[in-house]
């Protein structure tokens, strides 16, 4: 990916109306070909290439850049995600910045490990209230009108909001950098690798009514990195009746 990092791509645009570069497919070709041969009775799930394998237990994850919009433009907001999921759980996620050479890997059970040379620590901060906090999404247009209402009403009990930032704003959230990210229509492969590494950094992550995000949610996607922040934010999205 770095060799193609603020290069001049052609980005084409997919059905989805999402662009797709050459860096995309090349990245994910060979994250598929390196978790074949160390895995070869795991399932692959890729943004690009669809599935493989249906019926394993154990399916790898692949998003090969998360922010494809941001690579194009030269942004280093993007990243690789890779996520494990055993029956469906994600049990393994890493989010990898190659350009800025940040990694932060989750495990189900454990304490997040970060690695970069800007710094930081993977843990998240306490945050006492929605007044205090600072969200983050990545666009508007991610929203749907109702949609669109329900973060309004959350994004006016914040501090500020802070816009762009894709799987990068979790990895902030993780480091205690900013408090939540709510965002809508996001795939299996935007979100699987974000629910280890938000919970290992002692954060939660659901969907906009506190329940677990699993295969073949809607994709509203809500973390938070203090739990009581959680649930105001969660409280305050379920309020979406009347103006803003």
């Amino acid at each position: 990916i770095r060799p193609w990092f603020r290069r001049r791509l052609v980005a084409e645009t997919k059905d989805d109306l999402s662009p797709v570069t050459r860096a995309d497919r090349d990245a994910e070709a060979a994250m598929r070909r390196v978790l074949g041969e160390a895995f070869p009775m795991d399932g692959i799930l890729g943004e690009e290439n669809g599935l493989e394998r249906e019926e394993a237990r154990r399916c790898w994850v692949i998003d090969p850049i998360d922010g494809t919009r941001a690579f194009i433009t030269g942004r280093p907001s993007f990243g690789v995600l890779l996520a494990l999921l055993e029956d469906g759980v994600p049990s393994l996620g890493i989010i990898d910045q190659p350009v800025t050479g940040e990694r932060w890997i989750g495990r189900r059970g454990c304490r997040t490990l970060f690695t970069g040379r800007l710094g930081g620590e993977a843990a998240t901060r306490a945050c006492g209230s929605l007044a205090e906090a600072e969200l983050s999404a990545t666009a508007p247009a991610m929203f749907d009108a109702t949609g669109r209402t329900r973060f309004q009403r959350l994004e006016s009990a914040c501090r500020r909001v802070y816009w762009g930032g894709d799987c990068y704003a979790y990895g902030l959230l993780a480091l205690g950098c900013i408090d939540l990210v709510a965002e809508q229509d996001l795939k299996i492969w935007d979100w699987a690798a974000l629910v280890p590494v938000i919970e290992g950094a002692g954060g939660v992550i659901t969907d906009w009514q506190g329940s677990a995000l699993r295969q073949g949610c809607a994709g509203d996607v809500l973390a938070a990195g203090d739990p009581a922040l959680h649930g105001a934010a969660v409280a305050k999205l379920a309020s979406a009746g009347g103006a803003p």
